[in-house]
């Protein structure tokens, strides 16, 4: 692709997020959110392979059908109640119906079907644009319209997706499609809290992108694409996949390391909230995703490959590892003391 067209996409990605975030008029966050679609179908769509085609198609069928939810579900808002402001959503049918189509757009259950098939169509920094950046116009509208949702509809789908997002990435062997169902495990631990304290939601988003983060860029170094590549690329740069081992084991939410932070927190206020079942419930099935995270991690950095593999060694590479990675590794799994800090943020 053209340098020139990527960088315009990219700035249209940039404009769109801030256009939504910024906003307290409906009409112009879902203006941001259709320029985010449009902006980010070249960079799925940019291989011409059939799949990654077919990766864009459903992201702008599903995309299209969700914005065009949130626009009916705000303007049956201004009928009932003259108000277009993003923060007076009361119209009780209206939240259902942007409820749904904010977990359309972030791929929640029962609306995930589109998200690991587009991730698995797309590049790997496609990917990783579709994980983190794309989520945080949905979730930001999630945040300011957090007093209005029902909260039971919220736990339901919240405890579905930790469910399905754990349960359907074990029998994965693309490293992608388990990225896609552990970006939906986390969705799960995000839409639990935020009728309660949307602040740790946030929180939560920040330390699932920077450690996802970290993961995909680790993967565009290593050229890393399935389970059966991953367990030769140890060779490629062992000290990045020590890293990758760590990062992965703090996105399973293992103490001491980053991820076990919004977990805690999380199980913590749910607790003060009387709904202590909840916490169990969605505590015993993160620990679905801690197989498939274990998983990637044996293959990443424990096992040496047999001697019967059909795969050659890959040479080591001596080109130095990028600034950004190592950073967001690091952040990945050294910011657990920060804990007592977090009172004062919340």
């Amino acid at each position: 692709m053209n340098p020139q067209a990527k960088l315009m996409f990219a700035l249209s990605l940039l404009l769109g997020t801030t256009i939504t975030i910024t906003s307290n008029h409906w009409i112009m966050a879902w203006a941001g959110l259709e320029i985010n679609t449009l902006s980010i179908l070249p960079l799925i769509a940019k291989s011409h392979h059939p799949r990654a085609i077919e990766a864009a198609t459903k992201y702008f069928m599903t995309q299209a059908t969700a914005s065009a939810l949130v626009l009916f579900s705000s303007m049956t808002n201004a009928w009932h109640t003259g108000q277009w402001d993003i923060t007076q959503m009361t119209h009780t049918t209206s939240c259902l119906i942007l409820t749904s189509a904010i977990a359309m757009k972030l791929g929640m259950v029962p609306f995930h079907f589109w998200f690991p098939e587009v991730l698995q169509g797309s590049p790997i920094i496609t990917g990783l644009i579709l994980s983190t950046i794309m989520k945080l116009p949905p979730i930001a509208l999630l945040y300011m319209t957090s007093h209005s949702l029902n909260p039971t509809l919220l736990t339901l789908m919240a405890i579905m997706s930790a469910a399905l997002g754990g349960w359907m990435g074990l029998n994965q062997t693309q490293i992608r499609k388990i990225l896609a169902f552990s970006s939906i495990s986390h969705l799960g631990w995000m839409a639990i809290i935020i009728p309660f304290s949307p602040k740790l939601t946030m929180l939560n988003f920040y330390l699932y992108v920077l450690m996802t983060s970290a993961i995909f860029l680790t993967m565009n170094t290593v050229k890393v694409l399935k389970l059966s590549t991953l367990m030769t690329s140890w060779t490629k740069a062992p000290a990045l996949n020590t890293m990758l081992l760590l990062t992965l084991l703090s996105l399973a939410g293992l103490p001491p390391l980053t991820g076990f932070l919004p977990k805690w927190l999380i199980i913590q206020e749910l607790t003060k909230q009387n709904m202590a079942p909840t916490a169990i419930i969605i505590s015993l099935l993160s620990l679905l995703g801690l197989f498939f995270y274990l998983r990637l991690a044996y293959c990443a950095t424990i096992t040496l490959p047999p001697h019967t593999t059909n795969h050659m060694k890959q040479w080591h590479t001596y080109k130095p590892t990028s600034t950004l990675i190592a950073i967001s590794t690091v952040m990945s799994i050294m910011l657990l003391p920060i804990s007592p800090m977090i009172p004062t943020i919340l």
